[in-house]
């Protein structure tokens, strides 16, 4: 586990963290989200060892990170690093042996993660040479190949298609599966929300958020629900008229509500299930209650639960 304690770091009278603290558990992907500017590349940084900390510290597995732990770190900078008129292959090769792999693992490295990534075909032509969502698959590939025991990747997604996507989310799954910690920042929230275990929202140089991706949106749902009811006679406009109930969108069979209370909606969902319902113009008995057949069922009855998008919006506000 990768702990980062109370960092706080400052660029002359500019402090740019302050007391920044969260966890990157084993055989776990964190998100690790902000604006630009919010201080995610400075403390993967100071996590890599490429910046000091005025304050804090990071530790791995209870013990201060040393510089041998670093180096056997697997780290993807947001702006590419590797060397434009070198072979693919070739440069793959060189960095794992600067990383102490010997040179016939070396190859065997390589060439399974070219193969993985989709660029066998390409190993033997220069980085320059290639497209840059490929040059992006290359520099992903750079920060795996010595089989690193972490893995610290800004914006490793950035200019891939959606079906590189998938190929380089599969990669990174199979570290995960390994006990590897995965930590990675994105712009593209759908792919962190998909992708990620865990998840922290950074702004200002301060931790907004941080949890698991569920207990997240656990956390930031509000008294929201929505009911689908299927049949041939489906009609939530019924809903309307429950107490303490707001509907919020109404479609056919499908209503969204804000509830004053759990209460509220249970009573929603309970009425739905009798199939006494107070619709505008049905006939009552001598006690006022509604007595009409249904032939609807309840197809879905939920909470809504907010997206990553909604919560970044909501914490960064």
């Amino acid at each position: 586990m990768i702990q980062i304690e109370g960092i706080s770091r400052s660029f002359g009278e500019r402090l740019v963290l302050n007391d920044v603290s969260f966890t990157v558990d084993r055989g776990r992907m964190t998100g690790f989200v902000g604006g630009n500017g919010a201080g995610k590349t400075t403390t993967m940084r100071i996590l890599l060892g490429v910046l000091a900390a005025h304050a804090g510290r990071v530790t791995l597995d209870g013990h201060e990170l040393t510089r041998a732990d670093r180096a056997r770190f697997g780290y993807m900078p947001e702006e590419r690093g590797l060397y434009p008129k070198m072979r693919v292959q070739e440069q793959l090769v060189y960095l794992a042996k600067l990383h102490g792999v010997s040179a016939e693992a070396a190859k065997a490295s390589a060439s399974s993660l070219l193969e993985r990534l989709g660029l066998s075909e390409r190993a033997n032509d220069t980085l320059e040479s290639l497209s840059l969502g490929n040059q992006q698959r290359a520099q992903i590939a750079a920060a795996l190949v010595h089989d690193p025991i972490a893995l610290v990747l800004d914006e490793p997604f950035s200019g891939l298609d959606p079906m590189a996507v998938d190929v380089v989310v599969g990669v990174l799954r199979d570290y995960a599966a390994k006990g590897v910690p995965v930590l990675f920042s994105s712009h593209q929230l759908d792919i962190v929300e998909r992708l990620c275990d865990d998840i922290t929202v950074i702004g200002g140089g301060k931790i907004l958020a941080s949890g698991s991706r569920e207990g997240l949106r656990e956390a930031h749902a509000g008294r929201e629900f929505e009911i689908e009811l299927s049949g041939d006679s489906a009609d939530a406009g019924w809903v309307r008229e429950q107490p303490g109930v707001t509907v919020t969108h109404l479609d056919g069979g499908y209503a969204r509500f804000e509830a004053e209370s759990d209460a509220a909606a249970q009573a929603v969902l309970q009425v739905a299930v009798s199939g006494s319902r107070s619709t505008p113009g049905a006939a009552t008995d001598a006690a006022g209650a509604v007595s009409t057949a249904t032939s609807t069922t309840v197809r879905r009855f939920a909470p809504v639960v907010p997206t990553l998008a909604q919560i970044f919006k909501e914490v960064v506000q």
